[in-house]
C-alpha cells in the first residue's frame, strides 16, 4: 500500500492490503502496544475500503474521499474513542451524557451517504467496560451491509472472548528507530537530530515520539526524572522512598504533557512501567511497603490497581499507596513505585538503565523501555 501512513508494519499493512483489495471482514481486531499506530493503520485501512481510484491503488490519497479521511470528516467513516473521567468506552444512548457504543450502532444502521462502504472505528476498544462489549456484540456477528468495525486495543485480554473469536486479529509490534525518524520528518515537527533522538527515547512508539516532538517541556521533565532515578542508585531504601515521592508531582506533570496533545491518536498516555502494573512481584513489593509504612495491606487487581477497600493510613507520612486521587497520579504512582521495586531488588541502576551503547548504537543511558 503505497498511500498507507504506516510505517514500520510490514506484516500488518499486507493483511490490510489484502482486507482492501477484498473482500474485507466484517470485524477486524489490531493489538499492540499504545502508540506503535494502530488508529493510523485502521486509517489507512478506512481509506483504502472508501477511496474510490482502482483497487490496485487504494488508498490514493488523492480523491474526495480519500481527503475527507484525511481530515475526519467523511460521512461513512465512525468514529468511537474513551470520553468521559475514566477515560471508557461507554454503552451510551440517547440519555447517556457521553457518545458510546449504542450511538455507533445507530449511526451503522442508517443508509450509506456516498453509496459504497462504511467504517467504524473504536479506539482503546480495551476501555469498553463489559455493557459496551456484550452491547456490540450482536452487531460485530451480524453488521449491516458494507460496514467493516476495526476495534483497537493495547491488551486484547481486557474484550470478551466472545468478542475476540468474531474478529480478525492484526498484532502490530514495535517500530525502528529509523521509521519512527521518517514518520516524525512526515509531519515536519523538529530537525533531524532531534528526530533521531526522540526516535531512540519513544522505544518504538512512533505516538510517543510524536507526543514528545509537540511538547519538549516532556522531554526536559524526562531527562529530570531520569538524574533523579540515577541519583537513587547508591541511596537506602528510606530515600529512596523519600526521593520518588518528591518526584511524582514532576511525573504527575510529564503524565499530563504526553496526554494533552492535539491529536489524541498520537499522544497517547504515559506508558506502562518497567514491570508493567500487574505483574506480581510488583504486587508483591506495593503490599511490603505498604505494610512497613503503617498502611493496611490493600488486595491489588491484575492490573496492578487497588481494589475497592482503600488502605487506612496510620501516619501523615509516606505515599497513600492505597488511594488513587486522580488518574495522572496513580499512572505515576505505578511508574515509580515500579522503578523502586527494581532498584531495591537489585540494588544497582543496571537493572532499568544498562551502562552500555550496544551494538545497534542506541544510547543505552536513556531507557526507552522504562517510558
Amino acid at each position: 500500500m503505497e498511500g498507507a501512513r504506516t510505517r514500520g508494519q510490514a506484516a500488518a499493512l499486507a493483511a490490510v492490503a489484502a482486507m482492501v483489495r477484498g473482500p474485507a471482514p466484517q470485524a477486524v481486531l489490531f493489538v499492540g502496544p499504545d502508540g506503535v499506530g494502530k488508529t493510523t493503520l485502521a486509517l489507512d485501512l478506512a481509506a483504502g475500503l472508501l477511496c474510490t481510484a482502482a483497487p490496485e491503488d487504494r488508498p490514493c490519497r488523492q480523491c474526495r474521499a480519500c481527503r475527507l479521511v484525511e481530515h475526519g470528516t467523511h460521512p461513512d467513516l465512525h468514529l468511537l474513542g474513551p470520553a468521559g473521567p475514566g477515560r471508557q468506552v461507554v454503552i451510551g444512548g440517547p440519555d447517556a451524557k457521553y457518545r458510546g457504543v449504542k450511538d455507533l450502532i445507530g449511526d451503522l444502521l442508517l443508509m450509506p451517504v456516498e453509496g459504497g462502504a462504511r467504517v467504524a472505528i473504536v479506539e482503546a476498544a480495551d476501555r469498553m467496560n463489559e455493557d459496551a462489549q456484550s452491547a456490540l456484540l450482536k452487531t460485530l456477528e451480524e453488521p449491516p451491509a458494507g460496514v467493516t468495525i476495526i476495534l483497537c486495543a493495547d491488551a486484547e485480554a481486557r474484550l470478551l472472548p466472545t468478542v475476540r473469536s468474531r474478529c480478525f486479529r492484526v498484532r502490530l509490534g514495535l517500530v525502528g528507530p529509523r521509521d519512527i525518524e521518517a514518520i516524525i520528518a512526515d509531519h515536519g515537527l523538529t530537525d533531524p537530530p532531534t528526530a533521531a533522538r526522540l526516535g531512540r527515547l519513544a522505544g518504538g512508539r512512533p505516538g510517543l515520539a510524536l507526543a514528545y516532538a509537540r511538547t519538549p517541556d516532556a522531554v526536559l521533565l524526562r531527562a529530570e526524572l531520569t538524574r533523579v532515578l540515577l541519583d537513587m542508585t547508591d541511596a537506602g531504601a528510606g530515600v529512596r522512598l523519600a526521593a520518588a515521592r518528591a518526584a511524582i508531582p514532576r511525573a504527575i506533570s510529564l503524565s499530563v504533557a504526553l496526554s494533552s496533545g492535539p491529536c489524541c491518536t498520537c499522544s497517547p498516555p504515559m506508558p506502562s512501567p518497567l514491570l508493567g502494573g500487574g505483574h506480581p512481584s510488583y504486587r508483591a513489593y506495593r503490599q511490603n511497603v505498604a505494610r512497613r509504612s503503617g498502611y493496611r495491606a490493600t488486595p491489588i487487581r491484575r492490573d496492578g490497581h487497588p481494589r475497592r477497600r482503600s488502605a487506612t493510613p496510620s501516619s501523615e507520612d509516606t505515599v497513600t499507596l492505597g488511594q488513587r486521587p486522580s488518574q495522572h497520579t496513580g499512572r505515576a504512582e505505578r511508574y515509580l513505585g515500579a522503578v523502586q521495586w527494581s532498584f531495591v531488588l537489585f540494588g544497582t541502576v543496571q537493572s532499568a538503565v544498562p551502562a552500555t551503547t550496544g551494538a545497534t548504537g542506541r544510547n543505552r543511558c536513556e531507557p526507552s523501555s522504562a517510558w
